[in-house]
């Protein structure tokens, strides 16, 4: 009997919607996508339409599966932006509000509260997160404590909570299934990352009843069938992952130190760390990388807030180019300023410095710096805070013996420029490896329901549908790279 030759990824993300149906050797069949629409109710607050996402997914799913008989899909993958956080009456299945974005500030005040009050250090030892709005738990309490009834409700066990993949899981099955796998759950403050069991604790700091909180499963597993009348027949759902954490598997960084860092809006980095629960002793966050099989992997993620957003700064509050690919030639033409630094600190530091009160600067201007330089003090802003992670994450790994990184995987939007990649090699002192298949998040959608499906035997057979497209050596001398990065630490300093 040959396997169905179809898996269909879902590619639920902050600003898009998006179905890829890949073939039986991961190759891109056909794809759709749908805009997200941004709700922004008050100063720093981020919502989305939950049904409108649901409703999204539905569409992009039947226009990528017309013409292909649900019995050739061995299986639905899914991949999600993660800690959005949606509640929704069990019975009915109608969300009790809009869904509260990950970029979402509303809890800040809660954060600092229990950070005052000491927490954090226990917090970070139980989850491996630190305290801050960015992730689910204190979403779930802000949406119990501001929906009338739903705290009452929650306790009788009429609501259910879910990150975006336990809410489209909830719709595919017809409410038959409520469940996350370990990767989003990894990211609610509510996960213990040693155990991967919701923690008590947790849940009575954040005061989250435990009625509410869908089951954890492995990444590649049983998540149900989607309702008969979607697609014309039942297609089981058999991977889930966080859109990270996805990119990681897609990547095929299976074994321990291998690192890949994703360049989209923001700039998300991951090491693998094996099958210990590790602590970063260096801000930076523990989180489950992916379980299959019954064995997790874990990682340390560091994350950068502004990385492609420095390319639209330029061309939408600047002007000086009309569309992002153009930036890679400017910047070719820069002179060489040495002394110029951006910091595009617009919404703050992220890792490791985790300050949201930094703004954003150039320093070192001189008469001779034009458009070009600054075009390239921007690029390689990214470059030097991805080497601010890796620096991190070095100190992380040496301490769990797992030596240093040896090479940077990398994608998303920003990767496709040459120039960005060379100077990523130089200004961090890695090569960097930039694969064929870029989209590697539903790609690990895709690998992770394949394997679920039987379509991959196991995580060697994926690794060899891994094909590299080019790799950028270093060619900057380490003086030189380390003189240019002592520059831009004074100037971090100087915005902080």
């Amino acid at each position: 009997m040959h396997e169905p030759p179809y898996i269909l990824a879902i590619d639920q993300g902050t600003t898009s919607t998006r179905a890829i149906l890949f073939d039986n050797a991961a190759r891109t069949v056909a794809r759709h996508a749908i805009e997200l629409r941004q709700i922004y109710p008050a100063n720093g607050w981020v919502e989305h339409d939950a049904r409108e996402i649901w409703d999204a997914t539905l569409t992009c799913c039947r226009i990528v599966l017309k013409g292909i008989a649900p019995a050739d899909v061995a299986g639905i993958g899914i991949t999600n932006q993660r800690e959005t956080t949606v509640v929704w009456d069990r019975a009915s299945g109608v969300p009790i509000h809009n869904a509260i974005v990950w970029q979402d500030r509303r809890t800040a005040e809660r954060c600092r509260a229990l950070k005052a009050e000491g927490h954090e250090p226990h917090v970070a030892a139980r989850t491996g997160l630190l305290l801050d709005p960015y992730f689910s738990g204190t979403k779930v309490g802000w949406l119990l404590d501001h929906v009338p009834g739903a705290r009452a409700r929650s306790e009788k066990g009429e609501l259910a909570f879910g990150t975006i993949d336990t809410w489209l899981i909830y719709n595919l099955t017809g409410g038959k299934v409520h469940a996350t796998d370990v990767t989003n759950a990894s990211r609610t403050l509510l996960l213990d990352l040693s155990t991967l069991t919701w923690s008590e604790q947790m849940l009575a700091l954040f005061n989250v009843p435990r009625a509410l909180l869908p089951d954890v499963r492995d990444s590649a597993g049983d998540f149900g069938e989607t309702q008969q009348d979607l697609f014309g027949a039942s297609i089981p759902i058999r991977g889930v992952a966080g859109d990270q954490q996805a990119a990681l598997f897609g990547q095929t960084c299976f074994k321990p130190g291998d690192v890949k860092s994703t360049y989209g809006t923001g700039c998300f980095a991951l090491v693998n760390t094996g099958d210990v629960a590790a602590r970063s002793e260096n801000r930076l966050i523990g989180t489950a990388g992916y379980r299959v099989k019954g064995q997790t992997a874990y990682a340390i993620e560091g994350s950068i807030f502004i990385a492609g957003a420095v390319v639209q700064w330029l061309r939408d509050a600047l002007g000086v180019i009309r569309s992002a690919g153009e930036v890679e030639a400017l910047a070719r033409t820069a002179k060489a300023a040495e002394g110029l630094y951006f910091v595009p600190a617009f919404t703050g530091l992220g890792a490791p410095y985790w300050d949201p009160d930094a703004r954003g600067a150039i320093v070192g201007l001189t008469r001779d710096a034009g458009v070009a330089e600054i075009a390239r003090a921007a690029l390689d802003a990214v470059c030097y805070q991805t080497r601010d992670l890796l620096e991190a994450m070095g100190r992380d790994m040496k301490a769990a013996g797992l030596g240093q990184p040896r090479a940077l995987k990398v994608d998303g939007g920003m990767v496709r420029n040459d120039w960005f990649c060379q100077r990523l090699a130089d200004l961090t002192g890695l090569p960097v490896e930039r694969p064929q298949n870029t989209e590697t998040t539903a790609l690990g959608a895709a690998y992770l329901a394949g394997l679920a499906a039987g379509v991959f035997a196991d995580l060697s057979a994926i690794s060899k549908a891994w094909a590299l497209d080019r790799r950028f050596e270093p060619a900057m001398s380490t003086s030189t790279r380390d003189g240019l990065y002592d520059g831009w630490m004074k100037a971090v300093e100087r915005v902080r």
